[in-house]
């Protein structure tokens, strides 16, 4: 069979020459790879000749045009496909950068790839695993990959402008595969071409060198095609943004903002409960959950199955279970509601913490496995602060309401005094250590975790050595974490950058900006700013597809707002807790309203999308637990994959988080008593 080859390309600049500047890309080399079922693919390099056209070694059955329009700081890639019979196949271009030096640069792909990934462990993905990568576009927070170079101080950003609406599934993980029906997903990626750097696109989705398939797990990769009948066709529009910024943190920062600024992400209008409402069917899990072991007393809320949201024997008191968050959200809702039932577990369960919750040490009792009549021996300084943070928003309601517990200030006193042993001189905290305050694992990226209850600390007992023991934290935070923008490891379960410990670094120093006046609270507002970008870079500003069949989309889920997980763990999930005050804190002190509108976003996205209720579970056996581990990629907990959760989950902390989100102003009023 005779098939031609019509490929065209041609260049318009506007304005002014020095726009021919304003982009060093000409070297961009265009791939094609043709699948006929039952054989092996064809990949068909296409060059461009003297006179601006592509050829190709060999015949296809496709015309396709390239246009780039080129304008001051950005240039507006258009491909249009059109099949002259039926054809298979996947369109990639790599786009060479001849002033990015690779060793130098700094990548990011929002929510998923930051500089180069270094932080994460082996098995997944970094550049110790290969220099070039293509990845899946609802892989990221925003269809975007991006390059800066500090030492030139701007970068380049290459982002997808098609509405991508569709998906399609596939038969298999890796490989050759033909989407089974029509898919607007695509890939974005980078590498290394001598010592320059590269950003890649290609069309349908494709994974090279691998794909990430669950967690520390990279299979062999995989290209999708895409198929066109004769006569049909396919177009692609792409943004190549250039952006000087002082320096990566910059950078991120003037990323988000575009990114936000091209997607305009709105709200979720169709909002069919009041705040109120969600909290009632929030308080099924409170009711359901509620397990009494006669020493402890709590809301089970750890490694629950999907299908059952049967109880577990475990009590956790930070992260993962937020067992006395719960308990305070459940004391506030019960007393204001004349929900008797409700108010006596909540009492029950800090009285049980307070009598039986700490160890001989003076730390508290992280995690007991009531069943297998074991606890943690190993603490961490994010859950000791997180019980912290709870108990003393129970005493100082508590104090409100006329009721003291002499008992409990002492023990909480004394646990402070505990972990201010472990302050390093730098300032910082280690994430693990024993009873004995022996440290397991000194990484400080859990540090910020503390800040939180050393300022509610300060404002509730009136003791400076509260405020002094926080400032040397900042100072660390500014040093080692803010001012290298070195976001990574605050999650227990993983060692990666992650979101978590940007929304800490964050939130710590709103929290420092509560207890400080002047020049130095001046101070912690603009370093809470730059710590709020990195986290916003993990929300994602788009509604990534699903398939028909894939549950998540079924039941109509819109990514847009939520937030992914960590470079290791890759699912989205509703952690949020207070940050959306936090972003409308910095939009009044900061006067960037974007802050406070993508905040609403948020707030409208999380708060009832996968609410489980009577006559609409989604998913979940039990009204009132909230999901989590919400798989939206092609990757797995564990198990069942995109559309759908794994089938083990934490409800603890999901309602925890949901429950924040709709009290607007806690903190700051905390601070006004």
């Amino acid at each position: 069979m005779k098939m031609k080859l019509s490929i065209l390309s041609w260049l318009m600049f506007i304005t002014s020459v020095s726009n021919l500047h304003a982009f060093q890309f000409a070297d961009a080399s265009y791939e094609l790879k043709l699948l006929k079922p039952g054989n092996p693919a064809v990949n068909i390099p296409i060059k461009l000749d003297d006179n601006g056209r592509y050829q190709a070694n060999e015949d296809v059955p496709l015309e396709i045009q390239v246009q780039i329009i080129e304008q001051d700081s950005y240039a507006d890639v258009k491909v249009n496909i059109v099949a002259r019979e039926k054809v298979y196949f996947n369109f990639s271009s790599k786009m060479q950068f001849k002033d990015m030096s690779y060793q130098p640069s700094m990548l990011l792909l929002p929510g998923y790839w930051y500089r180069k990934n270094l932080r994460s462990p082996d098995n997944a993905p970094s550049v110790r695993e290969s220099t070039d990568w293509l990845i899946r576009e609802d892989r990221m927070s925003t269809p975007l990959v991006s390059v800066f170079d500090p030492n030139q101080q701007y970068g380049y950003s290459l982002m997808r402008l098609d509405d991508i609406k569709t998906a399609a599934l596939t038969t298999h993980e890796s490989g050759d595969v033909i989407l089974s029906g029509k898919s607007d997903l695509g890939a974005l990626g980078f590498g290394k071409s001598e010592d320059h750097t590269y950003l890649e696109y290609a069309y349908p989705h494709a994974e090279h060198p691998h794909t990430y398939i669950r967690k520390l797990t990279l299979a062999s990769p995989v290209t999708a095609y895409s198929k066109l009948e004769k006569g049909e066709e396919q177009t692609l529009s792409y943004r190549i943004q250039k952006h000087k910024s002082t320096d990566y943190s910059a950078f991120v920062e003037a990323i988000w903002h575009h990114s936000y600024g091209l997607l305009k992400p709105e709200p979720l209008v169709d909002q069919k409960f009041t705040d109120h409402q969600i909290k009632q069917e929030l308080v099924k899990y409170f009711k359901a959950s509620y397990v009494d072991f006669e020493t402890l007393k709590g809301f089970s809320g750890v490694h629950i199955k999907t299908t059952t949201c049967e109880s577990t024997g475990i009590l956790e008191i930070g992260f993962i279970g937020r067992v006395l968050l719960n308990a305070f959200n459940a004391l506030e809702f019960a007393e204001a509601n004349q929900d008797q039932e409700l108010l006596e577990m909540s009492q029950a369960i800090f009285a049980s913490y307070e009598a039986n919750g700490f160890n001989d040490d003076g730390l508290i009792r992280e995690v007991v496995d009531f069943d297998k009549k074991t606890e943690a021996s190993v603490f961490s300084i994010r859950r000791q602060s997180e019980g912290l943070y709870a108990m003393l928003f129970y005493l100082q309601y508590e104090r409100k309401m006329k009721r003291t517990h002499p008992e409990l200030e002492k023990k909480v006193k004394g646990l402070f005094d505990t972990l201010i042993k472990l302050q390093m001189s730098d300032g910082s905290f280690p994430r693990k250590f024993d009873a004995k305050l022996q440290v397991i694992d000194e990484t400080g990226g859990s540090t910020p975790s503390i800040v939180l209850p050393l300022a509610m600390a300060f404002q509730y007992f009136k003791e400076k050595k509260y405020l002094d023991i926080a400032r040397k934290v900042a100072k660390y935070q500014e040093e080692a974490i803010i001012g290298p923008s070195d976001y990574f490891s605050s999650t227990l379960d993983a060692d990666c950058e992650d979101k978590e410990a940007s929304l800490y670094a964050a939130t710590a120093m709103y929290y420092m900006a509560q207890i400080t006046k002047g020049k130095e609270r001046e101070h912690y507002v603009n370093l809470a700013k730059k710590a709020a970008y990195f986290t916003l870079s993990w929300y994602y500003t788009w509604d990534v597809p699903f398939a028909q069949g894939q549950m998540l989309g079924d039941i109509g889920l819109k990514s847009r707002g939520w937030g992914n997980v960590s470079v290791e763990n890759n699912h989205i999930d509703v952690f949020i807790f207070e940050f959306d005050e936090v972003l409308d804190w910095l939009a009044d002190e900061t006067s960037e309203g974007d802050f406070a509108a993508f905040a609403q976003v948020i707030r409208t996205s999380m708060r009832e999308q996968l609410l489980p209720h009577q006559g609409n579970l989604m998913g979940i056996a039990k009204p009132g637990y909230y999901p989590e581990v919400v798989q939206h990629t092609a990757w797995d907990y564990g198990k069942n994959g995109k559309g759908f959760y794994n089938d083990i989950f934490a409800p603890g902390w999901t309602v925890a988080s949901i429950w924040e989100l709709l009290i607007i102003g806690r903190t700051s009023s905390y601070f006004k008593h």
